[in-house]
């Protein structure tokens, strides 16, 4: 299979491809936001000299940290419920945790990471990635549990809010279907639903800071409520999130490493989003 053919076949599972490099002299701010996600993350640690490869599960809560020693990361994000073909583990079993991924993949983790640092470009290193993944799609099967799972990340995403609505359309009751998704998705259906409501926000925020009619917009009863969520789920008001937001000191790849993965998300059907 050539690199094209790979990495376009995993636009099925990928929705997310990022680069960061740290502000030289300055910590790396990391902000994680629940969003029901899966992601993978390749560090370069100590200017080349070793490297890691972490798999972080989706988050109940929002997770705010400063790490040092990174000359630059990539960062692949898994659409949801692709967690048991994609690395052979239920996504609950992740929930709220970062894991080296050869304690989830054995040795061939550690081999990948080798194989990673080894690489002379980042579009190397993403047809890489692409590779090793690609490769573990083809070895496992997918309970139907998962495409379940999809299908209601669908109608959550889109105009459901209600997870018994949610079963009834998928024809299947809600005990059933809150055991699936969790299992897939990695935290229940009413939370994700929660998390959907709160991306929402973040993202309305970044064009009005009109919170009321963002509350509205975003499937909140009011404003209040936004604000509770917004204090439960991130620890922090809206405001307070945003100004943080601001002042995070990441800024994204540029030069040729940024044109290369341009070239490759291209392939995979997916835009660079970088942190501002």
């Amino acid at each position: 299979m050539d690199s094209a053919a790979v990495t376009s076949s995993l636009s099925r599972f990928i929705e997310d491809v990022r680069t960061v490099v740290p502000v030289a002299g300055r910590a790396c701010h990391v902000d994680r936001l629940p969003d029901g996600r899966m992601t993978l993350v390749f560090r370069v640690l100590e200017e080349g000299r070793r490297g890691d490869v972490t798999v972080a599960g989706p988050r109940t809560r929002a997770l705010f940290k400063n790490t040092t020693g990174v000359a630059w990361a990539v960062v692949l994000q898994f659409k949801p419920g692709w967690s048991a073909p994609l690395l052979g583990v239920a996504a609950n079993a992740l929930t709220d945790r970062i894991v080296p991924l050869e304690d989830i993949w054995g040795r061939s983790g550690g081999d990948l990471c080798l194989d990673l640092l080894a690489a002379r470009s980042l579009p190397e290193v993403l047809d890489r990635l692409s590779r090793a993944i690609a490769l573990r799609t083809h070895q496992a099967s997918e309970p139907a549990s998962a495409r379940l799972a999809r299908q209601a990340v669908r109608l959550l995403e889109g105009d459901e809010v209600r997870v018994e609505s949610v079963a009834e359309r998928l024809g299947v009751t809600a005990r059933h279907l809150r055991r699936a998704f969790t299992e897939s998705v990695g935290i229940g259906p009413k939370d994700f639903a929660r998390t959907v409501r709160l991306q929402r926000a973040v993202r309305m925020a970044a064009t009005s800071k009109d919170w009321g009619r963002i509350a509205a917009d975003a499937g909140y009863y009011d404003q209040a409520h936004l604000i509770a969520d917004f204090r439960e789920l991130v620890g922090l008001t809206p405001g307070a999130f945003l100004k943080r937001a601001d002042d995070r000191g990441v800024r994204s790849g540029s030069g040729k490493a940024e044109a290369g993965l341009r070239g490759i998300t291209g392939r995979l059907g997916l835009d660079v989003q970088h942190p501002t």
